[in-house]
């Protein structure tokens, strides 16, 4: 429980009751009484003072103030006040500001501080305030009972650099690790030196709970006045101090000793630097033996931003065993992965390919692949030269009998369709089978070329051997040769000669007109 005013001399009150220029502190185990400068008289202008007070962990601090109380009034407290905070800072949530006649009421903090302020302007000045407070558990911990006994934890450290790290609480046997602990590092920098700090590594258990674990530090001395910075969430900042001697503190509860930190120290002193000093470019002169070593003893690294031959050579040195373990987890999964990756395609099926024969028969794909033939053959008359408009009428007829059906051309070939006599003279499958076996075979004369004999285009067409095999024809030789008679302007001409030939592979049909 301390008490200063702003700008002088700080003034702890270990025993009985002594007069401070910021009024008179009387301090018990249970509590204790704090006053305004010169109460229960007048107290001076121009004056302010802090009163930080600070209980026991699992406590609360209870604020009473006294009936003769009396403050200049003003809107909004605006001149003279006292500002009560729940905390150790000044910028602790603020519980409340009061001035004027009337008593504050009972006060109570949340947890172990209470920030204090009394602020006098230079008119109108009163008597001012006398408040007593007292410690009471405090009841987020009552479930847990009494706290017990904490062990002396303290260490004392120096020189140009250093680390501080809570692991050294258990390694040097200052308490085990299922005791609570209230440790406190002294760090004392060498004559005309301050102190920066810079954490390397800090986590807490129970983030944003300051009642159960944090790490403080302290510029000048252990006093709660002291108190430069507090962490207890999640992330933790640099630190620099303005004198030589710097006091980190770390709390935590049974439940939070899986805190931890880790922070760097460096001494540090002002321009102009010394001959044996390293300018940091910010202020800061350090010593030569930290330039190159492997940490950033400067605010910016420009100690070791020229030494990457020997970064390289401590880089298995800085490696913990925590950035071991995962890396080695890491290389563990990719090589599983690629391992899978192999199997699967291993046992993935493989698609068959069938190599195609080369030595197929062409023939066979005639059809498919060769355009139909045309050869030029005799056409032959009883009478008089024939019309070219009849070739015309005879070459469209075939491309209709070339496009019907396979099926209806063989069955014609091989007699199976029927179809009335009259028909046209263009269409050879509608023919009457019957009227065709009536027809005697003509005696086939030997051929004499007459002089009125042209050359005419008759079609020569190709047909498979699944067509041919639907006709039932064994043997080539045994196709009868048919001849029909055709009547045109009541005269009977012989005008088509069918001759149907099967091989194995194709069938040849030659149409001759005569």
């Amino acid at each position: 429980m301390y008490s200063y005013i702003k700008g002088s001399k700080k003034q702890t009150t270990s025993e009985g009751q002594k007069p401070v220029q910021c009024g008179t502190w009387t301090k018990y185990a249970e509590g204790g009484i704090f006053t305004s400068p010169n109460y229960p008289n007048k107290y001076p202008p121009d004056r302010e003072c802090i009163y930080i007070i600070e209980a026991a962990p699992r406590q609360c601090i209870e604020l009473h103030f006294d009936e003769k109380y009396s403050i200049e009034p003003s809107w909004e407290c605006k001149f003279d006040h006292i500002e009560v905070r729940d905390g150790p800072f000044g910028f602790s949530p603020i519980i409340g500001r009061f001035c004027g006649q009337q008593n504050p009421p009972m006060i109570k903090s949340s947890g172990r501080f209470l920030w204090i302020k009394f602020f006098a302007d230079g008119e109108l000045e009163s008597i001012g305030f006398s408040a007593r407070y007292n410690f009471t558990p405090d009841p987020d911990f009552k479930d847990l009972g009494v706290l017990k006994p904490l062990p002396v934890c303290e260490f004392e450290m120096g020189g140009p650099e250093g680390i501080v790290e809570s692991v050294q609480i258990v390694k040097e046997g200052k308490a085990s690790e299922t005791e609570a602990v209230d440790c406190k590092w002294f760090i004392r920098a060498p004559p005309r030196s301050k102190i920066y700090l810079r954490f390397l590594d800090y986590e807490m258990q129970n983030s944003n709970e300051c009642k159960k674990n944090f790490v403080a530090v302290y510029d000048g001395s252990s006093s709660v006045e002291d108190l430069k910075a507090k962490f207890c969430s999640t992330v933790a900042n640099d630190v620099m101090l303005r004198t030589g001697l710097g006091v980190i503190r770390m709390w935590a509860d049974e439940g939070s000793r899986s805190s931890r930190f880790q922070m760097l120290f460096t001494s540090f002193q002002e321009p102009p630097c010394e001959a044996n000093t390293f300018f940091c470019h910010s202020n800061m002169c350090i010593n030569n033996t930290l330039v190159c070593n492997g940490l950033q003893n400067c605010v910016y690294p420009w100690d070791e931003n020229h030494c990457k031959e020997k970064r390289k050579a401590n880089l298995l040195d800085q490696l913990t065993n925590t950035s071991g373990t995962i890396i080695g987890v890491t290389s563990c999964i990719v090589i599983i992965l690629i391992v899978i990756s192999v199997i699967v395609q291993i046992k993935q099926p493989r698609k068959k390919f069938v190599q195609r024969k080369t030595d197929f028969d062409q023939t066979v794909f005639q059809e498919v692949f060769e355009p139909p033939h045309y050869e030029l053959c005799t056409l032959r008359g009883s009478g008089p030269t024939a019309d070219l408009a009849d070739v015309a009428d005879d070459f469209e007829n075939y491309h209709k009998l070339r496009r019907s059906s396979s099926k209806c051309i063989h069955d014609h070939h091989c007699g199976s369709q029927v179809s009335s006599i009259k028909g046209s003279r263009s269409n050879l499958s509608t023919r009457d089978t019957s009227v065709l076996t009536e027809i005697q075979p003509q005696p086939v004369k030997p051929l004499i070329q007459p002089m009125n004999r042209r050359n005419i285009l008759v079609m020569k067409h190709s047909y498979s051997q699944d067509a041919a095999d639907a006709c039932e024809i064994d043997e080539i030789e045994e196709v009868p040769t048919t001849s029909h008679r055709l009547a045109r302007h009541d005269k009977a001409v012989q005008r088509f000669c069918l001759i149907g030939s099967l091989s194995k592979h194709e069938s040849e049909y030659n149409t001759t007109r005569v």
